[in-house]
């Protein structure tokens, strides 16, 4: 069940390098000389390193045993060999990591060296994530994304004959310059690869990108004013989900698509609230205490961390991690929203179980409401979004977030 203690981890690994910035991005990442690579690595370790330790000052015993790694960018595929090999010696050190363990690396296409590949098949890693946005030449380009769709099906042809068969492809509806059109293109090549998954994302311009603010200002730069329209994202992501379920990879999450039983078992971890560590910039940690009784029901303790943003402060040692302990009411909360991002919903049964009834009554109450607008549907035991829902999720997830909540402090529980 969903939220239940477990002995086992999953390992998120950040790498901020990248070749160069797209224009919609406003993650914690940039474009970086190479000479801080190594230096970046040497910080990863030494914060894997003391992780037991950091984790034992707040009173928790942090799993040893891993059995998803992931790592997030940027560019994880900018790193050199011997850099790679580095990094997963450590990790192979100080965690026991599962002999079927999903190893997820991303990577953008034309930025994979046959060296990098080498090492990280070398270092166990057996699942490649793709980030193309689109197969469309020039919306990639318009984008700042440097590939062709050429340079993808080279990749996905060197990742085969090097055993990685596990491959996601990444999408994006609202690009630039973006069609229904082109985006039924896009579509028609990345089912014809034969991947067995996808993630298609609906483009959120947010306003601390460059993108986002050439548009608040009403410019042209980065063609801000050939970004589609609101209602033509939306049509394109309901194209995309019939196209893709006729391909057989089926919507298991809002934004993601899989053939049987190739569902990501990292991404899972984070939709299901098992406990996962960050490492690296911005990255974020959620672990658990288990306890007989917290708080008058059964939830555990439940930790949320994340790390500095600032690349200088990082590399000088500086992990400066903002952490709060969650109370059972924020923990209920987050199993609405973070459940009802899969299609297969929340069951209230087993919220009743881990948190009691009366949570459990208020957020039905909601639930109700948002079924009557169309928002949300009764599946057998579970409540789910609907094709409506999934379109205005964030308006249906605010729904069960009750602001006044506070957060305990990390110093106290």
């Amino acid at each position: 069940m969903a939220g239940l203690f477990t002995d086992s981890l999953g390992l998120y690994i950040s790498i901020p390098f990248c070749r160069s910035k797209c224009t919609y991005c406003n993650f914690a990442s940039g474009v970086y000389p190479a000479s801080e690579h190594s230096r970046y690595v040497d910080q990863l370790i030494a914060e894997m390193n003391r992780a037991g330790d950091w984790a034992k000052g707040l009173g928790l015993d942090l799993p040893r045993r891993i059995d998803t790694i992931y790592l997030g960018g940027g560019t994880p595929s900018l790193l050199e060999a011997q850099l790679i090999a580095r990094l997963f010696g450590t990790i192979r050190e100080a965690f026991a990591v599962d002999g079927d363990a999903e190893i997820t690396v991303e990577c953008a296409p034309g930025q994979l060296s046959d060296e990098t590949l080498g090492a990280l098949v070398a270092a166990g890693a057996n699942r490649v994530s793709l980030g193309v946005q689109s197969f469309v030449d020039r919306e990639a380009k318009s984008s700042g994304r440097l590939h062709s769709r050429q340079k993808v099906l080279d990749d996905l042809r060197r990742l085969r004959a090097a055993g990685v068969e596990s491959v996601n492809l990444d999408l994006i509806a609202g690009l630039a310059g973006q069609t229904l059109a082109t985006w039924e293109e896009s579509l028609s090549v990345l089912i014809d690869c034969g991947v067995p998954h996808a993630s298609v994302y609906m483009l959120e311009v947010d306003e601390d990108s460059r993108l986002g603010r050439e548009m608040l200002a009403g410019g042209a730069r980065y063609f801000a004013e050939l970004v589609p329209t609101d209602d033509t994202i939306a049509r394109m992501y309901e194209i995309a989900i019939e196209r893709l379920d006729s391909a057989g990879l089926k919507q298991y999450e809002i934004s993601n698509f899989a053939k049987p039983g190739r569902e990501s078992r990292h991404n899972l971890r984070y939709w299901q609230r098992r406990p996962y560590l960050g490492i690296g910039l911005d990255a974020s940690s959620m672990l658990q205490e288990q306890m007989e009784e917290a708080d008058g029901c059964g939830a555990p303790y439940v930790l949320r961390s994340t790390n500095t943003d600032d690349l200088k402060a990082y590399l000088e040692g500086s992990i400066g991690r903002e952490t709060a302990w969650l109370s059972p009411e924020r923990q209920h909360e987050e199993a609405w929203f973070l459940g009802l991002r899969m299609n297969k919903g929340v069951e209230p049964q087993d919220l009743r179980r881990e948190f009691g009834d009366a949570l459990v009554d208020r957020a039905l109450e909601s639930a109700a409401r948002l079924a009557d607008d169309g928002l949300l549907r009764w599946e057998e035991d579970a409540v789910c979004l609907t094709a409506r829902g999934r379109l205005l999720s964030n308006d249906v997830f605010q729904e069960f977030v009750e602001g006044s909540l506070q957060e305990h402090s990390a110093t106290g529980r």
